[in-house]
Formats: structure tokens, sequence, C-alpha cells
């Protein structure tokens, strides 16, 4: 059987519900053994072990996850309401707000959404806000925080472009601070439209309560050192990555099981076993798309699309106009960690060649990646919030369809000013 039979019975496969890292694999496999590297693809997965970079990533899920597990969601919810509740709008930014920061720590993993969402969408239809708004925005948010440190494909993107190269280096850090404006530029798109779904409904009657809120601050008192930690340690280069997700993940321990006591010595084996659970699946993810990018640069693909590209555009707005439509179209069917892996060796050199700055290109690509879990066919949000509320899918593509244009709108925003990413790194 030829190589072009076997890789379309893969894809075949993946029509039919393979997994697709298994679908990526299998690609690889067989066009590196039919260029005549054998098992080279399996060398992939040995060699992550040789990558200190990617030590962030199982420290930090792990603290995403013991969060989620505690009374942490409920304590940064109750401590936004007390300061945001009495806005025009005031519950839905809340819950924007709250969705973001979580997300920045556990990851676009439907973890936000089980966690988060099940206090804020009965939350919010109490409040009187429509049924699909409220789903729509809780299944929205459940990956709004991915451009904010620590997330993981910020750190993947970094990693992978320290990998790759470029001019001038990008790598974690850099990205880490590249995310900060347009991650809240996609806050206040949705933080205004939820002030003007709101316009017209009860707000508290007393307005800011001072003791509420200096209570929510006290009761979050060990939850708020976090976001500091991070960005403290991130913008002012203190640490390392590696040594933040460290402190990161031990600081969280240390709350969640030793002061607060939310998570008892019995039940911890459990939580780090569902959090490397979901580590072992993005390194296998990984593995398996490094190979395939492996294969696409023995078959010369990046060259092929430098020279097409090169051929057909020749403008930075129009390379990145392009290259929105293309991302839109990779979302709606492939991982946000697939698609980094596989990608960022082929746009980076394109970008170089346009003039674009990799951290810019790096804030682009996550943005379309991040729009991609709410899109159908296979956005995972959707998947999560229509089994987590128990409503058919259908209804959470209607709900989720005003939001797709909002997040649009940013992405516009983002694109067209690129100092917005690279603000930060002029230095």
């Amino acid at each position: 059987m030829s190589i072009e039979w076997l890789i379309g019975l893969l894809l075949l496969l993946a029509v039919l519900g393979m997994p697709l890292f298994a679908v990526i694999l299998g690609i690889a496999l067989v066009g590196l053994h039919a260029a005549g590297y054998g098992q080279a693809a399996l060398t992939e997965f040995y060699a992550l072990g040789d990558m200190p970079g990617l030590l962030a990533i199982p420290l930090f899920t792990l603290a995403g996850y013991l969060l989620s597990e505690s009374g942490a969601p409920k304590r940064l919810v109750r401590l936004s309401n007390a300061f945001l509740g009495g806005l025009p709008g005031g519950l839905a930014i809340v819950t924007i707000v709250v969705c973001a920061l979580f997300t920045a720590f556990t990851g676009a993993s439907g973890v936000t959404i089980v966690a988060v969402g099940a206090l804020l969408y009965p939350a919010l239809r109490q409040a009187g806000y429509p049924d699909l708004y409220a789903l729509g925005l809780v299944t929205t948010c459940g990956s709004l925080g991915l451009l904010f440190a620590p997330s993981m494909p910020l750190i993947l993107y970094g990693f992978m472009a320290g990998q790759v190269g470029s001019t001038p280096p990008v790598g974690v850090q850099e990205m880490f601070q590249a995310g900060l404006l347009p991650g809240l530029v996609l806050m206040a798109v949705l933080a205004l439209h939820a002030m003007w779904v709101g316009r017209h409904l009860p707000r508290p009657e007393r307005g800011f309560d001072a003791a509420e809120a200096w209570a929510a601050i006290k009761d979050a008192r060990w939850e708020l050192p976090l976001p500091l930690l991070v960005l403290l340690a991130v913008y002012q280069g203190v640490l390392a990555v590696s040594e933040v997700s460290a402190l990161t993940a031990a600081w969280v321990l240390l709350v969640t099981v030793i002061i607060r006591r939310e998570i008892s010595w019995g039940r911890l084996p459990a939580v780090m076993s569902e959090a490397m659970r979901m580590v072992g699946a993005i390194l296998l993810i990984l593995g398996a798309a490094k190979a395939l990018s492996n294969w696409f640069i023995d078959r010369d693909v990046p060259t092929a699309l430098f020279t097409w590209v090169s051929l057909h555009i020749e403008t930075p707005m129009e390379f990145l106009v392009v290259l929105n439509l293309f991302l839109l179209g990779v979302g709606m069917l492939v991982d946000i960690f697939s698609a980094i892996v596989i990608l960022t060796p082929l746009l980076l050199p394109l970008a170089q060649h346009f003039g674009v700055h990799p951290a810019h290109l790096g804030v682009v690509m996550l943005t379309n990646l991040e729009i991609g879990y709410m899109t159908p066919p296979v956005g995972m949000n959707l998947f999560v919030a229509a089994y987590r509320f128990q409503v058919p899918i259908l209804t959470i593509i209607r709900a989720t369809l005003p939001f797709l244009v909002l997040l649009g709108i940013a992405l516009v925003i983002i694109t067209r000013w690129p100092g917005l990413s690279t603000v930060f790194l002029a230095g």
C-alpha cells in the first residue's frame, strides 16, 4: 500500500473518531518510514525528557487542579463580585474576570467551565440574564485566560519559538509579557457587551460595600498572592519560568492541603493523578506533533510554503489576514497543543520574512486557537458545557455565536495593532 493510501486511511479513521494524537503520530511514522528513517518518530518522546523548559507544564497544571478542587473558585467569585458587582452587567463582568484568572492557571482543559461555571451559570440566571447569554458567556470564558501567564499554550508557544529560533529571540518569559494587553482587550470587549446586556437589570441598592470588600479580601488572602507572584517574577525577571512554576505549585499545595485543609491527604493522590493524566495527554500530543513537524521538514514543506506565500502575498497585513483565516479553520478542527507544535516551525519563518514580530505572531496564533475552543465542529468547550449543563450541543452552539463575533472584533484589534503584543518587549 502506498504512503498516500496509508495517510488517507489514517485521515478516514480520524473522521470516524480515532484520537487526533494517534492520527498525527501515525502520519509521522508512515512518512518518516517511507523517507528511510525507520522509527525515528518515536525518539521525539525520549527527547522530551531533555527539555527543561517543559517542567513548568506539569507544575502549573498541578497548581490549577488543586485550586479547582478547593474552595478557591467561590472565594474568587466573592472577591470579584464585591468590587465589580455594582456595575451594569456586574455579575457578567465578574464571570469574565474570574474565568480569565482561573483559566490562566488551569489551562483550557474545561476545568474552568466545570469548577467556575457551575457556580456562575445559576447565579447569572437568577440575576435575570437570558439563558442563552449565560450559557454562551460561561462557555466562551472557559478559555478566556489563555493569553495570561502562566497558561500552558503560552508556555508551549514560547518553548517552540525558542527551539525554532527567531530575531528577536522569543521564549516563554517574552510570551508571558506579550499576552497581557491582548488578553485585556479580549476581556474589555466582552465586558463592554456585558454592560450593555445588563444595563436594565437590577443592581445592588447599597452600591459598593466596603465591609464586604474587606471581608472578601481576607477570605481570599491566600489566593491573592498567586497572580502577583507570577506577574512580578515574570516582568521583573527575578525567577525563571520553571522556578515560578515550582514556587506556585508549592504555594498552592501548602495552602490547599495544610493551611486551609480543603484537600485531605487521602484525596491528594487522586487530584495529582488527574492532573498528571492531563499532562500525559499534552506530552503525547507534543511528541506526536514534533514527529510530524520533522516529516514536514524532511519533505521541505517550509521552503515550499515560503515560496508560495512570497509569490502571492506582498504586505505584512495581507499575511496576517490570510493567517487569521487559516488559523480559524485550524482551530475548528485541531486541538490547540497540536496546532502550536506543528504550525510554529512553519509559520515563524514566514512571519520573519514579512517583518512580523514573533511574539505578535504567537499572540495572533493563540487568539485564533482560543476562539477555536468554542467553534464548531470540535470546539472542546462546546462539548464540556453541553455535558456540564445538560443541554443539547446545538443550543450551546447557538448561545456562543454572538460571542464568536465579539471575539472576532477583538482579534481584528489585536492583529491590527501589534504594539499591544510588543510594548513590554521594546527594551
